[in-house]
């Protein structure tokens, strides 16, 4: 056996909680005992320096590249792999361009760009209608993603106790479909704001065709130059958006809200969390979400208090965003072909590899899904119930 091989094949042996097969240089091997779930196929060497870098790196990269390639399902090699990703290298030190990327405005808002600026003839392939690319509520196993994406936005807004007249904030909006569904059932006046250009230009051409212009609003702004405008709300809403904040701007981020919203309103931070404050995933920084940091409850709960905010209820929808995911892998599959014509296999193996991988880190509980309720100082005219 090459010294490479050895090498490689004794690396793989840290992954033997299940049982996979390998295929390198025309040779077979077992790692874990058992029946082979999946076989993986190795073309090209994966370079010793990179794997002992970072693992996620090396493999991810080798996938994308397709000099390694899964035999069997993507989803259950992934979930074998990624339920030991306390194996994984990681070497900080090499990969700190990557890991520790700076969070001024500039650099985020290039960030932001990179991944929603795609361009929105492709995420209209493979998202619902409503275009909602945040964690849908699945309140029966039969509703469609259309229909639990409907449902999250709604659920969202009872929790938000809406009335008449009030104006509620969305940092971070997306494509707009939040405030669009709380004018038109609640009759609020809304404003949103996004660092991405092809959001907003969607959400100005829906905004006319609801006949809404005047009562929503999105611009093309940082959240940190809302307190120039001189504006408060009675409520405030973000959606996975928290994540492209940064570690080193959460007191600000939790400030800034906190000056933005009304004494006694309520304010609905639905974000992807992680179970520590580390940053360790250079292969998702590197290739879909540059800058991303996922927040733990707890330190945000601590922001939270730290600004005259009172939490009223914390949730947890990770099993809903798993099947959101999965329900995106499977609509990507369909429009593979089409994806491959127009950008290539390799970004569209890179997007297998996300939308699978995070459907399995969800599935796995990796990371986690958390909707957090906050009262701005004392709020007892509320129900005392959960909004089901």
């Amino acid at each position: 056996m090459h010294i490479l091989d050895t090498f490689l094949i004794h690396y793989l042996h840290r992954f033997d909680s299940h049982c996979f097969a390998v295929e390198l240089h025309g040779k077979s091997y077992t790692i874990g005992e058992g029946e082979p779930l999946f076989k993986v196929i190795i073309h090209e060497d994966i370079p010793k320096k990179a794997l002992l870098s970072s693992t996620s790196l090396a493999l991810g990269e080798a996938y994308m590249k397709k000099t390694m390639e899964i035999e069997g399902d993507l989803f259950t090699a992934l979930k074998c792999i990624l339920s030991q990703s306390s194996q994984f290298s990681l070497d900080k030190g090499a990969l700190g361009r990557i890991l520790y990327t700076p969070e001024s405005k500039s650099n985020q808002k290039k960030q932001v760009s990179s991944h929603y600026d795609l361009g929105n003839d492709f995420y209209q392939l493979w998202l619902d209608p409503s275009m909602s690319y945040s964690c849908a509520y699945f309140k029966n196993d039969t509703d469609t993603l259309e229909q639990a994406q409907h449902n999250k936005v709604h659920y969202i807004l009872e929790k938000l106790h809406l009335q008449k007249g009030m104006t509620l904030l969305d940092i971070g909006c997306g494509w707009g479909y939040l405030l669009i569904e709380a004018a038109k059932k609640y009759g609020i006046k809304g404003y949103g704001c996004t660092l991405s250009q092809e959001q907003w230009k969607k959400g100005q051409e829906r905004i006319q065709q609801m006949g809404l212009t005047g009562q929503v609003q999105i611009d093309l702004v940082d959240y940190r130059d809302l307190l120039q405008e001189g504006k408060t709300y009675d409520r405030i809403v973000s959606v996975g958006m928290l994540e492209h904040v940064g570690r080193s701007n959460y007191g600000l981020y939790m400030e800034t809200a906190s000056h933005l919203l009304k004494e006694g309103g309520l304010f609905l931070l639905h974000y992807i969390s992680g179970h520590d404050e580390s940053v360790s995933n250079p292969w998702m920084r590197k290739y879909i979400f540059p800058g991303g940091t996922l927040p733990s409850l707890r330190e945000i709960i601590s922001r939270a208090y730290d600004n005259e905010f009172q939490v009223l209820d914390v949730e947890s929808l990770r099993r809903h965003y798993y099947k959101t995911l999965m329900c995106w892998y499977h609509n990507f599959q369909g429009v593979r072909d089409q994806v491959i014509a127009s950008r290539g296999e390799e970004f569209a193996r890179m997007w297998d590899l996300y939308l699978c991988g995070c459907a399995v880190s969800f599935y796995i509980g990796n990371i986690d899904l958390h909707q957090i309720l906050m009262t701005k100082g004392t709020n007892n005219d509320l129900p005392m119930t959960r909004w089901y």
